[in-house]
């Protein structure tokens, strides 16, 4: 076995080098070529190699023998032809033809078609068969008729040739005929079987590389109808989705797309088939529960395109189908949800700080004009005739314009002392009420003038808190401060005090013009002041709020704003108690020593 296909391996190797290059890139086309060449090269040089045996014990060939030697000089010279020029149609008809011409000749010389040669007539078609043409079968079936058709018209002409042969030559040639264009027939079909199964390995490895990629690529493919129904899904799915590609077929992934994205879904997919232009879309498909995760939604970006018409790729009713590629794309939707909340906090800082320059141009302005105007009164006094009464009107102007700028730039440093982590708290066990009586006192004169009432209910018993004492100080009278600014004359504001578990509880109550509820979410927002068409126009940088929630962030506090329009404000402060506190107090005198010695070190090296 091995030694035969050793002998054929030469002949094989010959066979492939007469195949024209054109024809060598593609498998099948090449198998056709090789199909073509090899039974007329191989075939016509052996029956070349067997004449002379036939002439040693038949002697000098006749004029119809010479006929034969020349039609089997002509399939070499046809598969010459087709390996110096790659043209297999015309190599085709050329043999057809020539096959054709034979046949008729001997039939004609050999009794018309009654022929033992005549039989040869049905292998022309066949033969035509190898150039998986179907021109070149049409062509091939016309020149047998036509040949067939001659040789019924011959002996009407009176043209027709009387058999050359005995009765016993005659029957040996006409066996012989039928035998051989039996192993002819025989030929083609083992031609034509070859090159069968040259088709079904070129396209069972082709399957085989699609379906490699389509089990290792990350990304889903999936074709669909035209009304969404999923012919095929690639294994990646179960990856994607949770769910095995089986139970995605049908509508098995339409149900698992998100309720509001499934119009979008079959809009691309339909524009896909009718359109036939590539679509491109980005919806929500469930993903089934996993050990790790339970149920959830994610992002999914399907491109999709129609299948060529030519593939047979079309769905029932003549809808072309649609091939989509699908990836998940969750990742990239949080990283765009992260930009966007991004640009949104970009906008809103943008939005600050046209706030911060349009507040700070009056709250800076005012008490300077204030104090420049004022002073140059005083200062050209002898000219005005000021009187002592009127000086001192216009020194207290000046002053408290003075104390009104100092209160904007001391709010504009601890506001940006906080936000850079500098502003140094020390929290300490401090009794509460002293401290909230304190501030109440130095607001009871601004809320006298105003024509408000300022109720203070602190009982005794309240415990310690833990704080910083000063940063408390400045939050009680930021937010006694905004109080009195925002409730008209004839109102009360209102400080209590209360334990609840381990924190001691402020309130500061007013009656005045209250908040709505748009603006509650962004109070405490630097220079955000809440004003709109209830609002009558109020001085202040809109920094007491933003202030107040940063103290309180530094020492573990919490505040909590309730508010209606034209009923007032509570705001609630809550401060860790003592009691509380003392399993942190360790930990903060340690800091605190620390923060000494670090102070003290640096003072010796300056003294150094």
């Amino acid at each position: 076995m091995l030694h035969s296909v050793s002998l054929l391996a030469p002949v094989r190797d010959y066979i492939d080098a007469l195949v024209h290059p054109s024809a060598r890139r593609d498998a099948l086309t090449a198998a056709r070529h090789r199909a073509f060449i090899a039974p007329r090269l191989l075939g016509g040089l052996i029956a070349l190699a067997t004449f002379p045996l036939l002439w040693a014990m038949r002697g000098a060939p006749n004029a119809l023998e010479a006929v034969a030697l020349g039609w089997l000089i002509a399939p070499i010279l046809i598969a010459c032809f087709l390996s110096r020029t790659g043209r297999l149609e015309q190599a085709h008809i050329l043999s057809s033809l020539a096959l054709t011409i034979l046949v008729t000749a001997v039939a004609a010389a050999s009794g018309g078609i009654a022929s033992f040669a005549a039989i040869w007539l049905v292998l022309v078609p066949l033969d035509a068969a190898l150039a998986a043409s179907r021109k070149v079968v049409i062509i091939a079936a016309l020149f047998a008729l036509a040949a067939a058709g001659l040789l019924l018209v011959l002996p009407l002409a009176g043209l027709a040739a009387m058999p050359l042969l005995n009765d016993d030559d005659a029957r040996t040639l006409c066996a012989l005929a039928i035998a051989a264009a039996a192993l002819y027939a025989t030929g083609l079909a083992l031609g034509a079987e070859s090159m069968a199964r040259t088709g079904i390995r070129l396209r069972s490895a082709e399957e085989a590389r699609y379906r490699l990629l389509a089990r290792n690529m990350t990304d889903v493919i999936a074709r669909h109808g035209r009304n969404g129904t999923v012919l095929f899904i690639s294994p990646a799915a179960e990856t994607l989705f949770g769910v095995a590609a089986q139970q995605l077929r049908g509508h098995g992934l339409f149900d698992r797309v998100h309720v509001g994205d499934r119009p979008a879904f079959l809009t691309a997919l339909s524009d896909a088939a009718a359109q036939g232009a590539d679509r491109s879309v980005e919806f929500r498909v469930r993903r089934e529960p996993t050990a790790a995760r339970e149920p959830h939604y994610v992002w999914v970006e399907m491109r999709c395109r129609p299948l060529a018409r030519e593939a047979g790729d079309i769905a029932d009713g003549g809808d072309r189908q649609v091939v989509s590629v699908m990836r998940d794309v969750s990742d990239r939707k949080v990283q765009e949800q992260a930009l966007e909340a991004a640009r949104a906090e970009a906008q809103r800082a943008d939005a600050g700080k046209s706030r911060f320059l349009a507040t700070m141009s009056h709250e800076l302005r005012t008490p300077l004009n204030a104090i420049i105007g004022f002073s140059d009164m005083l200062a050209n006094e002898q000219a005005m005739n000021l009187d002592p009464a009127r000086r001192r009107d216009y020194a207290q102007m000046i002053n408290e314009s003075g104390q009104h700028l100092l209160a904007v730039v001391n709010g504009i440093l601890d506001m940006s002392k906080i936000e850079a982590g500098n502003f140094a708290v020390t929290p300490e066990p401090f009794a509460l009420a002293p401290a909230a009586e304190s501030c109440c006192d130095l607001m009871a004169l601004r809320a006298r003038e105003a024509g408000i009432d300022l109720v203070v209910q602190l009982p005794g018993d309240l415990p310690e808190v833990f704080a910083d004492r000063r940063a408390v100080k400045q939050i009680l009278l930021n937010l006694l401060s905004n109080a009195v600014k925002f409730t008209d004359a004839g109102g009360r504001v209102t400080l209590s005090a209360a334990a609840e578990g381990g924190s001691v509880v402020l309130s500061i109550a007013d009656t005045g013009i209250g908040i709505g509820e748009g603006d509650l979410p962004r109070l405490g927002d630097p220079f955000f002041q809440a004003q709109s068409d209830y609002d009558r126009p109020r001085d202040g940088a809109g920094l007491g709020l933003s202030i107040v929630k940063g103290l309180l962030d530094l020492q573990n506090g919490r505040m909590q704003i309730s508010s209606r329009l034209g009923e007032g404000t509570c705001i609630t402060v809550r401060l860790p108690a003592v009691r509380e506190s003392r399993r942190h107090a360790a930990a903060a005198a340690s800091i605190h020593a620390k923060a000494t010695t670090a102070t003290s070190n640096t003072r010796v090296k300056k003294r150094a």
